[in-house]
């Protein structure tokens, strides 16, 4: 039955899908002021390990955010494997070994921390701006025009609606939303490359390895501790011809065929599933006023631990696009979602499918290339993307602004970008007594090669040469940096005009 008592509720954004690409978007639009409604079909949150490491730059994205504290505390960097052939010890490998924070690069490293942990620390940052997840709230229906998009919801048997002006769909790779659109999801399923996987506690074992057995003739296992928890994740690799639902039972039938450990006994799981390995991506990332993110948008192997971090990176792009067009910027300006994260989500399906081939047959490839870090994705070429790349020896237009350390009182680049605004670095010589005026949605800092006397709120000088060499200019060049953290234009200092129109195209009228 539909309530029709009253006239649809009017909201800015809907989005919908609480996991971390949705929460990711609802909390970056909050922080802006941007008013949102996050609905999720499930009665309760996510409970298990679907994803467990976040990826340095997904780190400088819950930086920027201001929760990397709390995500550093529950979670770890480099935790060994530990390689077995049934009870014998093969060795300790650290995957992530010589990956160190250095200035550029303050995490260096896959954290390993489990979802449900990301999504609970997302979803109290998110309760600190007074909005919560509206669990048990399944869309069932949606109708676009130029200025609305009208969803049918059902929760509790009855059907209500609201209105928005724009709709995220970020209900998984099964999205409903996607389906209703028929946007196209092109790919392939490995049918006979299956995975169990789930959330059980072990005895034994200890928690400070990730333990994997990867010679027994019907696959691999593997079980990894998760931080902040008493659970491991239990992954295992299953032939084409055998039972595939999981069971605890099952679990520990496979611990004792392929550990040769008796004393290995899994109990009190919280999750249980089968993974079938699926490759596909859309073929567009908007139908009209509704964007497609994270699962909803592209699947892939799980190798590389890229998928949670994706989607977040989606939801990330997206953010002060949509924010700036319902503040009044061009809405040409959401033509650049797509524009941007389509030829990544095309990257990141080769890349998983080449690790996945390598780590399923073996699960003993056990290095991973720095592209899986994800601090090289860049949208070089694209059209917010603009000035002369060789203006830099080290960057170009696109590229992610690294961090670097600063003199006065210890403060980092990152301090400088936190925030949902714009920022505008300076390389002069020396301290300006004139300077131009931007628009309050920038922040403009000054680093200087010496200074003339006390430095003014907003001048710096690099510690120990790290910021001119990493972002390898000399004096007289500026960067725009976006509230994403890419390098939006480099130019001259004397190109106040090229600034002004490139802030044209992104921000309010």
């Amino acid at each position: 039955m539909l309530n029709t008592n009253h006239d649809p509720a009017q909201t800015p954004v809907l989005i919908v899908g609480a996991g971390p690409t949705g929460l990711t978007l609802a909390c970056d639009l909050a922080r802006r002021g941007i008013n949102l409604r996050i609905i999720d079909k499930s009665p309760a949150h996510f409970a298990g390990s679907r994803g467990k490491g976040l990826q340095p730059r997904t780190l400088e994205l819950l930086d920027d955010l201001g929760l990397i504290d709390e995500i550093l505390a529950n979670g770890r960097f480099h935790l060994p494997f530990r390689g077995y052939d049934g009870a014998t010890i093969l060795g300790d490998k650290d995957m992530h070994e010589g990956r160190d924070p250095t200035p550029a690069v303050p995490y260096a490293s896959t954290l390993i921390i489990p979802q449900f942990r990301v999504e609970e620390i997302l979803r109290k940052r998110l309760a600190g701006y007074g909005i919560h997840v509206e669990l048990a709230t399944e869309l069932i229906d949606i109708e676009q025009d130029d200025v609305t998009v009208t969803a049918t919801l059902l929760r509790d048997g009855l059907q209500h609606q609201i209105a928005a002006q724009y709709v995220l769909a970020a209900d998984g790779g099964r999205s409903f939303l996607r389906k209703h659109l028929n946007v196209g999801f092109e790919g392939v399923t490995w049918n006979d490359e299956r995975m169990l996987v789930g959330d059980v506690q072990v005895d034994v074992l200890d928690r400070d390895h990730w333990h994997s057995w990867p010679k027994h003739k019907d696959g691999w296992v593997a079980l990894c501790p998760l931080p902040s928890t008493n659970a491991f994740q239990f992954q295992a690799q299953i032939p084409p011809d055998e039972p595939d639902e999981p069971s605890l039972a099952r679990f520990q039938q496979i611990i004792d065929e392929r550990t040769g450990t008796p004393a290995i006994r899994l109990h009190d799981a919280t999750w249980l599933s089968l993974y079938r390995a699926n490759v596909r991506m859309v073929d567009r990332y908007r139908v009209g006023r509704i964007f497609l993110a994270g699962d909803a948008a592209h699947v892939h192997s799980p190798a590389g631990g890229q998928g949670m971090n994706t989607g977040m990176q989606d939801a990330y792009n997206l953010g002060w696009k949509l924010s700036a067009v319902l503040s009044g910027a061009p809405a040409s300006l959401l033509d650049t979602y797509e524009e941007e994260r389509l030829p990544i989500a095309a990257w990141l399906l080769g890349a998983t499918t080449k690790l996945h081939r390598q780590v399923f047959r073996s699960n003993a490839d056990l290095h991973r290339d720095d592209q899986f870090l994800q601090l090289k994705l860049n949208y070089r070429g694209a059209s917010l993307s603009q000035g002369e790349p060789s203006l830099s020896t080290t960057l170009q237009p696109g590229d992610r602004a690294p961090d670097a350390p600063l003199l006065k009182n210890e403060v980092r680049l990152f301090d400088l970008y936190r925030g949902p605004h714009f920022t505008l670095l300076e390389f002069l010589p020396s301290a300006e007594e004139t300077s131009e005026e931007y628009e309050p949605y920038v922040r403009s800092y000054k680093i200087l090669r010496q200074a003339n006397g006390p430095l003014r709120e907003n001048e710096f000088i690099a510690r120990d040469e790290h910021i001119w060499n990493i972002y390898g200019v000399a004096s007289g060049l500026l960067f725009l940096i976006r509230p994403d953290g890419y390098i939006g234009l480099i130019a001259n200092t004397e190109s106040a005009s090229q600034v002004k129109d490139y802030l044209r195209k992104c921000t309010r009228k």
